[in-house]
């Protein structure tokens, strides 16, 4: 199963026309997405399952059924893709498009390009073509992330707090 989500806080039109574009042409698709609230205006799917909203248990049952997960650039959705060990295809929303208020979504995805199971769409056209690449590739099982954070940053944290380290390392 393909796992879509944009987020519960706005539609992203432009993502979900293209999965929705994409599994018309597919012999079988299984693909569930939570779409947001489309608006009077927006985008509804024709040839997926959807809905607008999903509780929390919903979400990460979607999520750990899926053999792939197709997100906005939020940090939820790629956090929990990771945790699952699920490849996630992430499309950010760009505010030139009116689809967010800033371009935060493309510097998360600048920042996650790369990453094993992580890959990146800045333009809906791309998207077919990567969802079939990556769908035809075996998982990377050893790229997950941590459900904490990583040590060295705890660390630097705790310094910080404790001893008001600001990495000033001068000598009186």
């Amino acid at each position: 199963m393909i796992f879509v989500t944009v987020g519960s806080q706005l539609p992203f039109g432009r993502l979900i026309r293209a999965v929705d574009h994409w599994s018309l042409q597919q012999p079988r698709p299984d693909v569930f997405a939570q779409i947001a609230d489309p608006g009077p205006r927006g985008y509804v799917p024709q040839h997926m399952e959807w809905a607008r909203f999903l509780a929390p248990d919903d979400f990460a049952r979607g999520v750990a059924e899926a053999s792939l997960v197709i997100a906005h650039a939020g940090m939820g959705s790629i956090i929990s893709a990771l945790m699952a060990i699920k490849p996630i295809v992430i499309m950010p929303r760009r505010a030139s498009l009116q689809e967010h208020r800033n371009d935060h979504q493309l510097a998360t995805a600048r920042k996650f390009q790369g990453r094993p199971n992580v890959h990146v769409v800045i333009d809906e056209n791309d998207l077919p073509a990567v969802i079939d690449s990556v769908l035809s590739r075996p998982i990377q099982s050893t790229a997950s992330v941590n459900a904490y954070a990583d040590p060295l940053l705890t660390d630097s944290l705790r310094r910080y707090i404790v001893f008001g380290d600001h990495g000033d390392r001068s000598e009186s």
